[in-house]
């Protein structure tokens, strides 16, 4: 019988069984399908050997006027901005206290430090800088104590503890010396607070201690209790950054790097700035800044609430950071969305800012004097699964909510996809907030990290190839992306060890110098005529281009599995190295149904391993009918 071809259908398909999938590909991990055949993956590499503090989760690139290449970085502990290869801590400060305010007391034997300084407001995780301390007598010297320190506990409301290190990062221990109280000039500047790394139900809206209250009553949202989200964008040269529920910062390029962001309501000439806020976003084209689920004004005070309203969107005056009262003199305004209890997330679009609610999707847009903004309801029941979980692409608007995947392009319509049923029956929807979106506009991709349904921090991956209307799947730790433009590659949060660092995606075939584990694309079954008969398997004849870097050694596993049954676990027949020169796999199966799997080879030594990148192309069979029995 002469040898058969199998080009497979592109894309992942695992909305049937591998059975009813017949013609296709059923699973995958770090491959993509390009012109209609599956290939790995680029590979990634740190960025910069700089690391930075805490799981980041929001992204900003742009150019200032003079050509300089600024990344904002928004963590669950801080604000950063990158120039060059350098993270510059730009964390807004919340609190500084008058001198004295803070004293010291440390203990014989330990490096522990408990800070006493009434109703600080800190939490744990928090930073606090401290200055004019003396030392206490002995091992804590005045150098120990003027650093920044995070919080390790915090007993009471007016005292917290830090463990002593000296400049150099390293531990200090205290020794019988230490009995003062760091002197009367004492100074804490306090961060603004960390937030949570991962959602925990019993925080957010009704937070609170048991009994606390009155009952059905909730708690307010705020930046302590909630998983730290930034969002983050440029207003010209500067940045606008704001952490979910928390304040609104602006960051002023033209002083130094390294200064930290301010409170839009403490800027020189700020007016009715708002003061607490679930997004912040420039508007396109007419260059207002807008704050989503905003603090209103308060006619009685003749200012800012300091309460957030979950609907409620406010503007500044056109090309202004400070001017936010509505007059008729100027086009700062505000607009309530009225379906729904919270704005989930908005995203700027074409001429549009789309905002969800938990309920409805909207169309702010700008309509000029004397309303500036226009807000129109688009579609009812429909959402965002998490505030960060809708991307701007060439070909619409693409989002996930609890139902599935969603495209705009001016209306709103369902994105039918082969791996529906993958993704939505094996996700943690409790960390929603923690999926994100994903451009990577090189292959044409839109994609979302998630958590599956036993993680609780992102694990998984899904992909959609809007040009040739194919899915992928796959297994990777992301926390934030940055598509290529503004920087040369994709820029990813992710972590290493213990370490965070920003890694550039699509560079090479690695994982960050190190082989790239658990490659793999593998077909659905395939079977003689309606699976009745037998078939045997003799040989087959790969069809592999090998694209990496790695040489001619580059080598990859092809897999045979086979069964008699749909019902039936699948057994592997057999598993063959291969490289550019193999020209055929002798093989000796006998079943009704058979599927291919092409992995990487992760028994070959790390030298082998390297640099191997491969595409998949149509794979021939030597198939021989072998009765029903």
């Amino acid at each position: 019988m002469p040898l058969q071809k199998f080009i497979f259908n592109p894309g992942i398909n695992r909305e049937g069984t591998s059975y009813t999938a017949e013609g296709g590909w059923y699973d995958g991990n770090l491959v993509r399908f390009r012109k209609g055949f599956p290939e790995k993956i680029g590979g990634w590499e740190k960025d910069t050997s700089n690391s930075y503090l805490g799981t980041g989760r929001a992204i900003h690139a742009w150019v200032t006027v003079s050509g300089t290449k600024l990344l904002g970085l928004g963590t669950r502990y801080k604000l950063y901005v990158q120039e060059g290869d350098v993270f510059y801590d730009i964390t807004p400060i919340r609190a500084t206290t008058s001198a004295g305010d803070v004293t010291f007391a440390a203990t014989d034997g330990s490096s522990t430090i408990t800070a006493t300084d009434t109703s600080h407001g800190a939490s744990e995780g928090d930073f606090v800088t401290f200055s004019g301390a003396a030392s206490l007598g002995g091992n804590v010297l005045a150098a120990v104590l003027n650093q920044e320190y995070q919080i390790a506990t915090v007993p009471t409301a007016n005292t917290y503890t830090f463990a002593a290190k000296d400049t150099s990062g390293d531990e200090v221990t205290a020794n019988s010396s230490d009995s003062g109280n760091g002197g009367s000039s004492v100074v804490g500047a306090y961060q603004i607070s960390s937030g949570l790394d991962v959602f925990v139900s019993s925080t957010g809206w009704g937070a609170s201690t048991w009994g606390d209250g009155t009952w059905g009553s909730t708690s307010a949202l705020t930046d302590k209790n909630q998983l730290r989200l930034w969002s983050l964008d440029n207003f010209g040269e500067d940045l606008v950054a704001c952490p979910r529920a928390g304040g609104v910062y602006y960051w002023d390029n033209s002083v130094t790097v390294n200064t930290r962001g301010t409170a839009l309501a403490d800027l020189t000439g700020a007016n009715y700035a708002p003061t607490v806020g679930l997004q912040v976003l420039v508007s396109d084209i007419d260059r207002h800044i807008i704050v989503l689920g905003a603090d209103p004004i308060d006619e009685r005070i003749n200012a800012r609430s300091d309460v957030l309203d979950p609907l409620l969107i406010v503007w500044s005056d056109q090309e202004s950071v400070t001017e936010w009262e509505p007059k008729s003199t100027n086009t700062a305004g505000s607009l309530r969305c009225s379906a729904g209890s919270e704005i989930i997330g908005g995203l700027r679009a074409r001429q549009e800012t789309l905002i969800w609610t938990d309920t409805a999707l909207y169309s702010l847009q700008f309509i000029g004097a004397p309303y500036t903004f226009g807000l129109n309801l688009i579609n009812e029941g429909i959402s965002l699964m998490g505030p960060n979980t809708c991307i701007n692409t060439p070909a619409g608007i693409f989002w996930m909510d609890r139902k599935g995947f969603y495209h705009y392009t001016g209306s709103v319509s369902p994105l039918p996809s082969s791996v529906h049923s993958y993704v939505f029956d094996d996700i943690n929807e409790g960390q929603s907030y923690q999926f994100f979106a994903f451009l990577n506009k090189q292959f044409d991709e839109v994609g979302w990290f998630y958590c599956s349904s036993s993680a609780t921090v992102i694990d998984r991956y899904v992909t959609y190839d809007y040009v040739a209307n194919t899915w992928s799947i796959g297994q990777l730790s992301r926390t934030a992306w940055l598509d290529e433009g503004v920087v040369s590659y994709p820029r990813a949060a992710g972590l290493s060890g213990s370490t965070y660092y920003l890694y550039a995606q699509e560079t090479g075939n690695d994982d960050d110098g190190s082989p790239m584990d658990d490659v793999y694309v593998e077909s659905a079954d395939f079977d003689i005529g309606e699976g009745e008969e037998f078939q045997f398997i003799r040989r087959m004849i790969p069809d592999l281009k090998f694209t990496g870097d790695g040489g001619s050694d580059q080598v990859l596993n092809v897999v045979l599995k086979t069964r008699d049954y749909p019902a039936d676990s699948l057994t592997t027949s057999s598993t063959t190295a291969v490289t550019a020169s193999t020209t055929k796999v002798d093989l000796r199966a006998r079943a009704r149904q058979a599927v291919v799997r092409f992995e990487s080879d992760d028994d070959a030594s790390s030298e082998e391993r390297l640099g191997v990148g491969f595409r998949v192309g149509g794979t021939r069979l030597d198939i021989q009918p072998a009765g029903r029995r």
